[in-house]
C-alpha cells in the first residue's frame, strides 16, 4: 500500500493524540521527507509475538553458524538448527544471509538544541531512520538546563515520548557545584545513567576547565560511571577561529582550519593523562584524527584503559567538500572535531580493525539547509553537526567487511556488541543468545544499497553521503520483538520504544580497587622525619 502524503500539522496531530497500544499496533509513519515535510500513512505490523528466522547464518561477537532463531514476546528464546514450530509463528527465511544483533548507536543528538536552533530530526524520525539502517537502539547525550542534570533529564523524557525503539541517555555536565554532584548521584543510582560527557570545546557555552574535568572524573568514578570528553583545546579552538576571521576566510573550510589536528590530539592526550591521574576509566568520543587515535594507542598499549569512539563520517569520508563552491554544499559537512583530510579516514579504519578503536558511533546531529545557512557569512555559526544513524550499519560494511579489513563477527563486535559491554547492558542487548531482547537484523552480503536524501528517512533535506553506492544491505530489522523495517518499508509505532536504564560499574572498572590498592603501596610515604638540632 502506498503511504499517503500528511501535512506536518497532521503528523503533530497524530504523533500527540495517539490512541492506545492496542488500537495503535496498525499505526505507520515513515519519517522520510519529501520538501522538507514528513510522508506518512497507515500499515500493518506484524501481530505475530513469534517469528521464527529460518536457516541464515548467526553471527555473534564471539561466533558464527548456521541456525535458527526463535523469538516469542521480544525475547530469543531458542537458537540451533531446525527449530521446529506451529501454524501461529511468522516464518522468514535467512538462507544465504546473515542474522545479527541490531545496531547500537553510542552516539546521537536527538531533539538537540544547539547554536540557536534544533536538530531537525526528533526522536520518532531519527529512530525511524535508525531501524531502517539496521539500528536497534541508541545512547543519546542529554544537555542540562540551565546546569540541572534533573530538569535536563525530564526534558528529554519528553523529547522521547514518542520513541519507536529503545533509547537509553548520556549526561552532559556543563558547570559543577555541589548540586550538580549529588545529582551525579541521583542519575546513577535512580535514573539508569552510568554516562557523563565533558566538552573540552565550545568556549561560552558547554566547555569545562581542568579543574571542573578532574573533579568530575573523580565523581565518575565514585560512582561507577564512565567518563566521556569531547576531545578538542577550546581555547585554541577559539584563538584559531579568530585567526580565520581576521584572514576574511568566512567560509565552511574556515571551520576545518580554526581546529586542525593537533587541537584535537591535544586535548585528547591532556584527558587521557588526567583520568590516569585518577585511574579511572575514559570513553573519547568521535575520534577523528590521527593525532587522536594515536594518543589512545600509546595509553592502551602502557595498560591505561580509554575506549576510543571513531564516527562514521570519519571513517567514510575527507574534508574536500568543505572547499566546494557551493555554500550548501560546503556547510552541510560542517562539524567538530571536522572531518579530516586524506588519509586519516584510512588510519582510523586500521586502528578500528586492529583493536585501537573499540567501536563505531555517529554523532548523528542533522540540521538542515536552511539552519546550515545561519553560517552564510560565518562559519562559526553554522551550526555543528551531520547525519549517519541510518547509514552507518551499511557503511562500516562496505567500508570494513566488503574490502576484508574486518571479519563478519567483528563487525557485530564493533556496531553492537562492544557498546553493550561498554555500557552495561550485555547480553539483554548485542547478541543473539537465548534471554536477549529480540532485537535482530537480516542482511544480505549480496544486496546492494544506495544512499540519496530523497530516500532516507531523516527530516533533513541533504545526506553527507549523496550517491554513495555499496554492497551489503539490511533487508530486515525487528526491534523488541516486532518486525519493523521488511521491502524497504517502515512498520513502526511511535511510543513503542523503551528507556533502557543502564547499570554502574562495568567491566572497565574490574580490577580498579586494585591498581588503586599497589598505587597507595608505592608511595612509600609519608616519611616519619626528625627535626635536628644544631
Amino acid at each position: 500500500m502506498s503511504s499517503q502524503l500528511i501535512s506536518l500539522a497532521s503528523l503533530l496531530l497524530l504523533l500527540f493524540t495517539f490512541p492506545s497500544q492496542s488500537e495503535s499496533d496498525n499505526l505507520f509513519c515513515d519519517a522520510g521527507t519529501v520538501h522538507g515535510e514528513p510522508k506518512c500513512g497507515i500499515k500493518s505490523s506484524s501481530s505475530s509475538s513469534k517469528i521464527l528466522i529460518k536457516g541464515g547464518t548467526v553471527v555473534n561477537a564471539h561466533h558464527q553458524e548456521i541456525a535458527d532463531v526463535y523469538v516469542e514476546d521480544g525475547i530469543i528464546v531458542a537458537v540451533h538448527p531446525n527449530i521446529k514450530v506451529g501454524d501461529d509463528v511468522t516464518v522468514l527465511d535467512a538462507t544465504g544471509k546473515y542474522v545479527m544483533p541490531g545496531g547500537i548507536d553510542p552516539h546521537t543528538h536527538l531533539a538537540m538544541e544547539f547554536m540557536g536552533t534544533e536538530t531537525i530530526d526528533n526522536f520518532f524520525s531519527g529512530q525511524a531512520a535508525a531501524l531502517a539502517g539496521g539500528t536497534t537502539m541508541h545512547i543519546d547525550f542529554i544537555i542540562p538546563v540551565d546546569g540541572s542534570l534533573t530538569a535536563g533529564f525530564e526534558a528529554y523524557k519528553k523529547k522521547a515520548k514518542n520513541s519507536c525503539m529503545d533509547y537509553g541517555f548520556h549526561m552532559a555536565i556543563t558547570k559543577w557545584n555541589e548540586v550538580v554532584s549529588e545529582e551525579m548521584e541521583v542519575m546513577v543510582k535512580e535514573k539508569g545513567i552510568n554516562s557523563f560527557k565533558f566538552f573540552m570545546a565550545y568556549k561560552g557555552s558547554f566547555m569545562i576547565n581542568d579543574d571542573l574535568l578532574l573533579e568530575g572524573l573523580k565523581r565518575c568514578k565514585s560512582l561507577g560511571a564512565l567518563a566521556m570528553v569531547h576531545a578538542e583545546n577550546g581555547d585554541a579552538v577559539f584563538e584559531g577561529q579568530k585567526r580565520m576571521i581576521e584572514l576574511g576566510i568566512t567560509g565552511p573550510e574556515g571551520h576545518a582550519l580554526s581546529r586542525p589536528p593537533l587541537l584535537e590530539g591535544e586535548a585528547t592526550s591532556r584527558a587521557i593523562r588526567l583520568a590516569k591521574f585518577v585511574n579511572t576509566p575514559l570513553y573519547v568520543v568521535h575520534v577523528m584524527s590521527i593525532d587522536a587515535m594515536e594518543e589512545i594507542s600509546k595509553a592502551r598499549k602502557s595498560g591505561q584503559r580509554v575506549i576510543g569512539e571513531p564516527v562514521v563520517s570519519g571513517l567514510a569520508l575527507d574534508d574536500s567538500w568543505l572547499w566546494a563552491s557551493d555554500f550548501l554544499t560546503a556547510a552541510k559537512y560542517v562539524m567538530s572535531p571536522p572531518i579530516r583530510a586524506s588519509g586519516h579516514d584510512k588510519a582510523l579504519q586500521a586502528a578500528l580493525a586492529t583493536g585501537v578503536l573499540q567501536l563505531v558511533g555517529t554523532d548523528h546531529c542533522t540540521f538542515n539547509s536552511t539552519q546550515k545557512t545561519y553560517g552564510i557569512d560565518d562559519f562559526r555559526k553554522i551550526p555543528n553537526g551531520v547525519n549517519g544513524i541510518e547509514e552507518r550499519m551499511h557503511l562500516v560494511w562496505d567500508t570494513m567487511v566488503e574490502v576484508g579489513q574486518i571479519s563478519v563477527t567483528d563487525y557485530v563486535r564493533i556496531t553492537s556488541t562492544e557498546c553493550a559491554r561498554i555500557f552495561n547492558i550485555y547480553p539483554r542487548k548485542g547478541a543473539i543468545l537465548v534471554g536477549s531482547d529480540a532485537d535482530i537484523i537480516i542482511l544480505n552480503p549480496n544486496s546492494s544499497f544506495e544512499i540519496t536524501a530523497t530516500s532516507h528517512h531523516s527530516r533533513s533535506d541533504t545526506n553527507v553521503y549523496e550517491g554513495r553506492r555499496g554492497k551489503g544491505k539490511v533487508e530486515l530489522t525487528i526491534a523488541g520483538g516486532r518486525i519493523v523495517w521488511e521491502n524497504d518499508e517502515l512498520k513502526i509505532v511511535p511510543g513503542s520504544g523503551k528507556y533502557i536504564e543502564m547499570l554502574p560499574f562495568s567491566y572497565l572498572y574490574d580490577g580498579i580497587e586494585k591498581a588503586d590498592a599497589k598505587y597507595l603501596s608505592s608511595l612509600k610515604a609519608p616519611v616519619k622525619r626528625f627535626t635536628s638540632t644544631a
